[in-house]
């Protein structure tokens, strides 16, 4: 009987960590006595038939490598039953037996329908700068973009510190506050303008009025991006409503992805793509692997893209407290 072939792609949104993960799955599945097949560009890549045989040299000194050597892209046609049936074909072309693909939410979507079309073992890492996957309490590439938004904010505070003036600092995010709510914390900024608070709070109106405290020289806001409500939103705001105030804005962007995977990322990234593959091993199907209160879990597809609310009001509640 032949060796079992697990393929391997990452998709969507890169994240620093991913080589790690790439590596780890390469030589834990090469370890247990599998073949490993790369596929490039996520699964526009399967579609295509851009797959090529890993082994252990083909991941070798790519830990500290922020990105991925397998590249990513997003696929519409993947979307399609069309799509997903051509990506089956090329998936039993080049002998694969499972598949594990690193990314975040949609890529376990993703996932999780080429599993229930054609009934094949998928394992999801995730893997995404947000931090919003259910069942997992940290993601691949959430610590290091932490860490570079901190030190972003710290450079900030060192040429706002000349100046009396409200500094709001766009972070990504989109729906998910993790990256804002705590980068908050770490940098001592002065509030986090979150998504997730859906209460019916004005929170610049909020942060306004609870006063920006005499003694300071300058106030930083860090606000979760959106398409409706970004910094440049805020900042329209305050020079319309709060005229007395200075304002300027930072839009951090996509120097949040890049970077060397810090340790902590490269830890989590070797224990769960080391996790995969006993997932294959064990026959086990449809599912992510996870980290809870430093365990691996399995957490069903199902489960992981499940839609939630990952800020913490205790982590808001701690910026205001600590700007006081």
């Amino acid at each position: 009987m032949k060796n079992k072939t697990i393929g391997l792609l990452t998709s969507g949104g890169d994240a620093p960590g991913m080589n790690a993960a790439i590596r780890a799955v390469t030589r834990a599945a090469i370890s247990s006595g599998y073949n490993v097949k790369a596929i490039y560009h996520g699964y526009q890549g399967l579609i295509n038939g851009e797959i090529e045989e890993f082994t252990t040299e083909s991941v070798s000194g790519i830990i500290a490598r922020g990105g991925t050597i397998l590249k990513t892209a997003r696929c519409d046609d993947f979307r399609t039953e069309k799509g997903r049936a051509k990506a089956y074909e090329q998936f039993k072309k080049a002998g694969m037996d499972a598949l594990v693909c690193i990314g975040g939410n949609g890529t376990l979507t993703g996932a999780l329908a080429f599993a229930d079309d054609f009934g094949i073992q998928c394992i999801g890492i995730p893997a995404t700068i947000d931090n919003d996957i259910n069942g997992t309490d940290e993601t691949i590439g959430y610590d290091t973009t932490l860490n570079t938004i901190m030190e972003c904010v710290d450079k900030i505070r060192d040429t706002a510190a000349s100046h009396e003036r409200i500094f709001f600092v766009e972070v990504m995010g989109r729906d998910a506050g993790w990256l804002a709510q705590s980068s908050a914390i770490a940098s001592g900024a002065e509030a986090a303008i979150v998504p997730e608070k859906t209460t019916n709070v004005d929170q610049l109106a909020q942060y306004i009025e609870k006063g920006i405290r005499k003694s300071k020289n300058s106030s930083i806001v860090i606000v979760s991006e959106s398409p409706e409500c970004g910094a440049m939103h805020y900042a329209e705001r305050v020079k319309k409503e709060y005229p007395q105030f200075d304002v300027r804005v930072s839009i951090l962007g996509h120097m949040q992805r890049g970077g060397s995977p810090s340790a902590r990322d490269r830890i989590l990234a070797s224990v769960l793509g080391s996790f995969a593959v006993e997932a294959i091993k064990e026959g086990q199907h449809n599912i992510m692997v996870g980290i809870l209160n430093g365990t691996p879990v399995y957490v069903p597809f199902a489960k992981a893209i499940q839609v939630q609310d990952k800020s913490d009001q205790t982590f808001l509640n701690l910026v205001a407290t600590l700007s006081n």
